[in-house]
This record gives structure tokens, sequence and C-alpha cells, in this order.
């Protein structure tokens, strides 16, 4: 409730540099201005410089999809149309291994980690667990706390971040630092923080249905070069519940949601190379009446101008691409309101004019981040950008990354030609085998009766003119070249799996020879092709999963009042570690901890570390499953103290065990049952006394 309340709190204090909504009965917008020529002027810009690479995506696609484009004519002897959807194949390859990598420990692969040297937060603390060496080192000093200068216990209670409750019971025994003894117990508010900060946003990322999304950028990435995702944007979730009589009463949780962005409805600025250096992006939204009266409930969204772009009309017109991938060149306008999202920089000049009401940090800059919707030359929304620190919330990533170029390659552009090739050599080998494949006749006619039906089928029956020398009929076999043809089919498709770093072997061919006819062979094979995919994941990492995961972060320290997350901890996409099996990195955990096992080297090993990664290697959950030595020694000192506190009464005499022992448990029973207990006391042995075998002579004799 506090976080939701700390939301409210927010979108109150930002509400004044919002533009403020039209009157009812007014249809003009005067307090629009030139926003609406302004967006529609990027938009326009935008969209022309990247004719180019629309052309380039409609290729791919048909090569997706089999289909082929107006470039290509056939002849009028040309009988087979046959396309080979080996781009499919390749596409669906890198979007597999893409996942695969990403997904495949069942987690988001970003983690967060506390800083070389954290600043705000204790990166270690100890204390000393053995009253004997507590009692040997003396009672704790100033000096010994080691705090900095002008600091107290209070400044590093305030370091100890959210372990301050945890470590109560040992607070006069804290040092800064870690322990140098088997004996001292360090603890790393540093990590915590990042951990607990780390688990907040793989939590958020999951119910904002991240995994989903991903996985769309991930096939457009594979597909036309480039994969865009956006977020994260504050949303209220709604989760159901019913009350005790049976009324749906659901409640609401203001969470941080992402989403997928189509590269055909991504228009960022065309003088840059990466999102790094846009400084505008326009974002082109398909929307039904219901989706924009929807906005109404949305922030800052202008309620009377939503209304007059509906009564305006619809306003939707398909693009020449939408028309050729929907295989609809019919209709060209549709029942859909065109909403441009635009996000960048715009001069404070122009705010000015416009009743936004600019904060007095920022009077002194001269342009200003700002959001704005329109519609039908209405201004939908017009905002002051909400992040800190101030961001374009879009994320581009490239498949390969293309040169000078903002949008990247990917399997599909890179497999075009030899595409083409196996289509060719293809078609050419089905004609030759529909022609090899019937035999031809040759008739001589002046052989022949006249008037005969000249049609062949089994039994047919030819009469000659009498006296006729040679043969009449002749049958001729067309030479079947299609193996040729084939060849270089094979050919075409081996350059494919150069062209696009994935050999076929990698996604399910059979009858590999050579090195790849044994289990060790294909494996490295296997590792070799990986190669590719490396550095396809690294892009990820850089331009998706870095910027989303430090875009988290700091929508958490910005929005979130939970200290226990808090800290100076950095952000690392983990997507290339993926590709290193789980089962290698348990394996050498394994045999690392058998080398520790060794007395001499135990000292210098961290066994609760090593214990947590072995459990994170097997895809469990460490802090669920793995008790530190820290936890269990606070728990200690706990029970150490509420006994210290709860002192157990004295036993009476007559409850006093006889002899020093209790009952049963003398060490000299000669019994052998040790007070019930088999195995324990002294038990005779042959020819001592007691030993139940001996006779009365033998004890006489001794």
């Amino acid at each position: 409730m506090e976080e939701d309340e700390f939301f409210e709190d927010t979108i109150e204090s930002i509400d004044s540099n919002a533009l403020d909504d039209v009157k009812k009965e007014d249809y003009a917008d005067p307090a629009s201005g030139t926003i609406v020529g302004l967006v529609q002027e990027k938009y326009s810009k935008a969209s022309t410089a990247r004719e180019t690479e629309e052309q380039r995506w409609i290729q791919a696609y048909r090569n997706y999809r089999g289909i082929y484009g107006p470039d290509v004519q056939f002849t009028s002897t040309e009988k087979s149309k046959v396309f080979v959807k080996v781009t499919k194949t390749k596409v669906l390859a890198a979007y597999g291994q893409i996942v695969e990598v990403l997904f495949g420990s069942n987690k988001f692969p970003i983690s967060i980690e506390p800083t070389t040297l954290p600043e705000g937060v204790a990166e270690s603390v100890y204390f000393e667990s053995n009253p004997d060496m507590q009692k040997a080192k003396g009672s704790l000093t100033e000096e010994d706390m080691k705090l900095l200068p002008g600091e107290t216990m209070i400044d590093l209670r305030e370091r100890l971040a959210g372990m301050q409750d945890k470590l109560e019971p040992v607070m006069d025994m804290l040092k800064e630092g870690n322990g140098k003894t088997a004996t001292e117990i360090t603890f790393h508010p540093a990590m915590i923080a990042a951990k607990k900060m780390e688990k907040q946003i793989h939590d958020q990322l999951e119910e904002s249905g991240a995994n989903k999304q991903l996985r769309v950028a991930a096939f457009e990435c594979a597909l036309f070069g480039t994969g865009v995702m956006k977020g994260p944007f504050a949303v209220d979730k709604e989760y159901p519940n019913w009350a005790e009589g049976g009324e749906y009463s659901p409640t609401y949780k203001t969470v941080p949601q992402t989403s997928s962005v189509s590269i055909w409805n991504f228009y960022p600025d065309p003088d840059a190379s990466n999102m790094d250096e846009a400084e505008y992006v326009v974002e082109r939204h398909k929307m039904s009446r219901s989706q924009l009266r929807a906005l109404k409930r949305r922030p800052f969204f202008r309620p009377n101008a939503i209304d007059n772009s509906i009564k305006l009309g619809e306003s939707y017109t398909k693009e020449w691409w939408e028309q050729v991938m929907e295989d609809d060149a019919q209709e060209t306008r549709s029942e859909r309101y065109e909403v441009l999202e635009f996000w960048g920089n715009v001069d404070k000049e122009v705010l000015e004019g416009h009743d936004i009401n600019i904060p007095s940090e920022l009077s002194d800059i001269d342009e200003l981040s700002v959001n704005i919707w329109i519609c039908n030359g209405q201004v939908l929304r017009l905002v002051m950008n909400p992040f800190t620190p101030t961001i374009i919330p879009y994320f581009s990533m490239p498949y390969e990354v293309s040169p000078y170029s903002f949008f990247g390659i990917g399997i599909a552009e890179n497999m075009d030609d030899t595409q083409t090739l196996m289509n060719g050599f293809m078609r050419m080998a089905v004609d030759n085998a529909a022609l090899s494949g019937n035999m031809l006749i040759e008739v001589d006619e002046t052989n022949l009766v006249p008037g005969q039906d000249l049609s062949v089928y089994p039994g047919k029956v030819f009469r000659r003119q009498g006296g006729a020398p040679g043969q009449a009929i002749f049958g001729t076999k067309f030479p079947n070249v299609s193996g040729e043809n084939m060849q270089m089919f094979d050919k075409a498709r081996v350059l494919a799996d150069e062209s696009t770093g994935f050999p076929s072997f990698a996604h399910g061919q059979t009858g590999v020879s050579g090195v790849g006819r044994t289990a060790s062979g294909i494996s490295m094979l296997m590792s070799a092709a990986n190669g590719s995919i490396r550095n396809v994941v690294k892009n990820v990492d850089d331009y998706l999963l870095g910027p989303l995961a430090k875009a988290f972060f700091s929508f958490n320290m910005q929005f979130n009042y939970d200290e226990e997350i808090k800290g100076d901890l950095e952000v690392k996409a983990r997507g290339t570690e993926s590709l290193m099996a789980n089962e290698v990195r348990s394996q050498r955990l394994m045999q690392f901890l058998q080398v520790v096992q060794n007395p001499v080297l135990a000292p210098f090993a961290k066994m609760d570390y090593i214990i947590r990664e072995i459990a994170k290697s097997m895809d469990l959950d460490p802090d669920k499953l793995v008790n530190s030595m820290s936890d269990a020694a606070v728990q200690a000192e706990i029970l150490k103290k509420f006994k210290a506190e709860n002192p157990e009464p004295p036993q009476a005499e007559s409850q006093a065990p006889q002899g020093g022992a209790p009952a049963g448990a003398q060490a000299a029973d000669a019994t052998g049952a040790g007070g019930g207990t088999i195995g324990t006391g002294t038990v005779p042995v042959p020819g001592e006394q007691g030993f139940s075998a001996n006779t009365g002579e033998q004890q006489q004799v001794q």
C-alpha cells in the first residue's frame, strides 16, 4: 500500500508538468499550437529515411513465407514454381537458440551486484562468534570498530542497509571489514541488498509478461535484424479477489510493465546509429475506438481531446508494406485510428508557450524531454518525461550490427542470394525431372496408313503402308540432368550455412559425414557453431537486457520505498554466461569442493558461497535451500542471549541423578547393554570374570 500511495504522490507532484485538457464544447485546441506539426514532421522524416529498410524487410518476409516477389518473372516454358523455404528453417533455428540461451535457466538473465567499491552501504561486516575469543581480545573500543572519520554507530547502522534488524542482536560486536579467523562470521550488506534488488526486478519482469514480450522481439530480431522493446511504465494491474459473500472485489497494484514494439511501427531518429544517439522516437499505433477511449484511464491523457479525435472519424491509412504483408491490395483504409506517440527532446520555448510549468531546476536547460500523443490533429497527451535519469524508453537490439545504420541485419537478409539460388536450381531440377521422366514419341507418318489416331497407349496398333521400308515409330528419352541441378542446390545450401553461421546439422539435418559421425565429433561441431550465436547474445546483452535492467533499477530506486534494496549497485546482463551449460559449471564447483576438503586449504574457502553457487547451477533458489554460516551464527547468538535472560530453574536433590550420571549410563556396565543402548559399556572378553561361556572349573583354575 505504501508503494501505491507513493505512486499517487508522484503523479500529483508532476501533474503541473502536463498539458491541460481542452474544454468539452471546443473542437479547436489552441493550446496545442505547433505541437501536432512538430510530431508529424519528425514522423515524416523518419518514415522517409527508412524506406530502404522497409524494402529489405519485405524481401525477408517473403523469403520466410515462401512467396515470390514481383521481381521474379517466370518464362513460358517454366512449369514449376516451387519455393524451398530454407530461410524459415534458419530463422526459427536462430530464434530457438536465442530463446534457449536467454531462458534456459527459467529466469531472466539479469543480475544485480554491488560495485567494486560500494558507497553508502558497507561492503562487509563481521563479529566474533566464539565467547573465549571475545574474552581473549578484550572489550571493543571505538578504534576497534574501524568507523570512518566523524562516524558514529548510528552511521554504521545506516550503512548496514536492510540488515539492521537482522544484525541487531550482535550490533555491539560488529566491525567493518572481512573476518580473519574461522570463528569470525562475515556478512555482506551490499551483496544482500543487490540480491534483493535482483529478486524485485525478476518478480516485476515476470508479472509484466516480459518473457513473452522478449520472445516476440527475439523473433523479429532473427527475421528482420532488429527487435524492439519498450518500458518500464507504471500501470495498475488487477488481481482477482472475491469477498466472503462471493462479491468480486479485485485489488489493484501499481507495477512496472514492458511491451514489445513491432519493427514496422518503430520510427527512430534517422541521424542516429543506436538508441544512445537518438534524439527522438515516434511509435505508430493502430487503435480501435475502444482502445482510444481506454487511454482516458491512463495518467495525463486529455479526455476531451480524445473525444474530439473520435468524433473526427477513422484516420488510419494502410502503408504499402501492410498491403503486401496482408495480401490485401483492395482496401487502403480501415476502421481504426492512427495515433502517433513521440518521445524526445523539444526546445524549451515550444513548451513555454503551451501552459507547461517547467520545474525550476530545469529552467537553465535549452531543451526538455517530453512525451506527446497525437491523433486527428488533437494532442492527446503532453507531459514531461517522468524518467529519472531522463531516457527514451525504447530498446533496440540488432541481430548483427550494420555499420553506420540504426537497424541490424538478420538471418533472412544474410541468405537472400543463396535462397534465390536454391529456388532456381530446384525449379530447374523439377522441370527437368518432369521432362525426362516421360518417353518422347517420334512418328514417321510416311510409313503409316493415313487417317490413324496417333495417340499412344498400351496395346496400341499402328497400320503401316505396304512395302514401306524402315521403322515408323521411335521412342526417345530426354537426358536427365536433375542430379547436376541438385548438386548445385546442395552447394547453395552449404553457402547458406556459411552466410548465416548456422550449419544444417544444428537444426536437425541427418547424414552428417566426416568428423560429425561420432558423438565427440558432433559435440565439437556444435561447440564451433555456437560461436555465431555468442555474438548475437552479446548484442542482446549490450543493447536490450543491460539497458532494460538499468531502467528497472532506476524505476525501483526512484519509486520504491524499500530500504533493503537500496545501495551502490550495478546491473549486469548475463545472457552470454548461459552459453556455458549448468552441468559443466556444477561439475567444476564439485571439483573445487573436493579440492578444499583438504584441511590445509579449507580455511581459504568460503563454504557458504560455494554451496550457494552449486544450488544456483542446479536451477535451485539458494535463499530457500541454503542456510549460510552467517545466518546460523546470528541464530546461535540470539539463542545464547535468550538462555542468559531466561536461565533454567535448578533441579531438586531428589531429581538429581545418582552417582553423577543417569541410570544405565555407567561406563563399567558389564552387561554390554549400556542401559538400553546397544554397543556401549565394557563387555567381558573370554577368560575374564563375568564372561557367560566360562564354566565353574575354569573360574576356579583362574
